[in-house]
């Protein structure tokens, strides 16, 4: 199993009315649960570490989850409201201002992390999820204690409006990078955390880290891989994009799907991949990503799309 461990929310997507004016419809989402729900989708067994609320939308998110065969063994749900986001569109490029004061999944410490099995396979982190507290140290608690034993995923995905502390926040990812064995990044979120638009410097610096592999994802431009001795490519998939929610997130179940299915979702393979395995797990993941971004929201592909 991939266990997939940050936030669950609701975006609230713009809309046109019948007459003409805009309006706000709300989709399950978040950078965490929509990697979920790609795994799922994508035929791989997952489950979702986050806190859901008690209410309506919260029963939104589990539907999801549900219907896209995500297990919510390790959910935990309690009486606090669900984390929203309401989403602005520019040129098919989102924009977010978040809503997430005493949530749910916020609000998780050290006493709600889940005891782990064998059975779990790999964890995946991200997101907004590691800005605030207590969530924040709590998910980084998590990899702490499990990065020795199972393969560690790790998807900044930076959210600038929602940082409040750059340095803070920057000490964090350094210290869960450290200890990843997968980093995925957007180049928008190598230019914040580095200040430069150089993707091989940034995974040079990161591979010495800790890291042993560094995806770089640059929109219609496609995407770079670093390991300690590869330097791949591949292009974007060639597609009418709809908007780009959840592309991202794709690309990453994807990925971690290619290497599942060649089982190569190991700490010692990962780092040892050859240039045409790891050539064909960016190739799966691409297009995964493109499937995505040639419908609106966050709505990721099933298998039998990708056969």
């Amino acid at each position: 199993m991939i266990l997939c461990c940050g936030e669950a929310l609701i975006d609230f997507l713009p809309r046109q009315t019948a007459s003409g004016a805009t309006a706000y419809q709300p989709f399950c989402g978040g950078s965490v649960y929509n990697t979920a729900i790609a795994l799922g989708r994508l035929g791989q067994p997952v489950g979702l570490f986050t806190g859901l609320s008690d209410d309506f939308f919260g029963d939104m998110l589990r539907e999801g989850l549900a219907a896209s065969k995500v297990r919510l063994t390790y959910t935990k749900s309690w009486d606090r409201p669900s984390t929203l986001a309401f989403v602005k569109l520019t040129d098919g490029h989102a924009r977010y201002s978040f809503f997430d004061n005493n949530s749910a999944g916020r609000m998780l410490t050290r006493r709600d992390l889940p005891r782990l099995d064998a059975r779990v396979q790999a964890l995946h982190f991200g997101s907004i999820s590691l800005i605030p507290e207590p969530g924040g140290s709590t998910l980084e608690a998590l990899m702490k204690r499990e990065a020795g034993k199972r393969v560690v995923s790790l998807d900044p995905n930076i959210r600038p409006g929602q940082i409040r502390d750059r340095r803070s926040h920057l000490a964090r990812l350094k210290r869960m990078i450290a200890m990843a064995d997968i980093v995925k990044l957007s180049d928008e979120d190598v230019i914040w955390m580095t200040g430069k638009d150089d993707a091989r410097a940034a995974a040079r610096n990161w591979l010495r880290l800790g890291a042993k592999l560094v995806l770089v994802t640059r929109g219609a431009a496609g995407v770079e891989a670093f390991t300690a001795s590869l330097a791949l490519s591949r292009p974007a998939g060639k597609v009418k994009v709809a908007d780009t929610v959840g592309a991202g997130d794709t690309f990453t179940a994807g990925f971690l799907t290619a290497l599942r299915s060649r089982r190569l979702l190991a700490k010692r393979a990962i780092a040892d991949l050859s240039e045409a395995e790891l050539g064909a797990a960016l190739e799966f993941a691409v297009r995964a990503a493109a499937i995505t971004c040639s419908r609106p929201g966050a709505d990721p592909p099933w298998a039998r799309e990708l056969a």
